[in-house]
């Protein structure tokens, strides 16, 4: 055998050996890491309401929609919009504030910082020493120079992916 095919061949066990590792360590885990009790096949997300002071007309709909979206491609949960799921999702958005966050050498605003704030209630009727009731809060940075409504869609955007991602590994990942 030459020197060639057997660094191939110890290529393809290694490979193998870590296949098989991998099979072994995984069990019920997913790629994801979301983790289904055993007899969940559905999940509720209500609409989450804009409670906040300051109201973004879009938020409160593209929050909810976010939410269902990560439920249903990363899980083989069944999304509901509301009702009796086997797991339920409902909140309200408590806070959407912008504030100045940095000062330049001159004392002058430099950076200012947008706010959501959210605020969950997780149950899980299949095993409720998992149910919680919860706040997240997630924040962009821009600069002072920026007019707000230029860069407000994007931030929120951002925000809103942060906040369904930790509302879904709460939920369901247990990190």
């Amino acid at each position: 055998m030459n020197r060639e095919s057997m660094k191939t061949r110890a290529t393809i066990n290694l490979l193998a050996l870590c296949a098989l590792l991998l099979i072994a360590c995984t069990g019920g885990y997913s790629f994801t890491g979301a983790s289904i009790p055993p007899g969940a096949s559905t999940i509720s997300v209500a609409n989450f309401p804009n409670n906040a002071a300051t109201v973004n007309p879009q938020l409160s709909q593209k929050l909810s929609d976010e939410l269902r979206n990560m439920f249903s491609s990363q899980t083989s949960l069944s999304v509901l919009p509301s009702g009796d799921g086997d797991m339920e999702i409902s909140g309200e958005i408590v806070g959407y504030e912008t504030r100045a966050s940095a000062l330049s050498s001159s004392d002058e605003v430099s950076m200012n910082r947008l706010t959501i704030t959210i605020k969950v209630t997780f149950v899980n009727n299949v095993n409720h020493d998992a149910d919680f009731e919860q706040r997240f809060s997630r924040y962009r940075d821009y600069p002072a120079s920026q007019d707000f409504s230029s860069v407000e869609a994007g931030l929120v955007g951002e925000i809103v992916t942060e906040l369904c991602e930790d509302v879904f590994n709460k939920s369901v990942v247990n990190w």
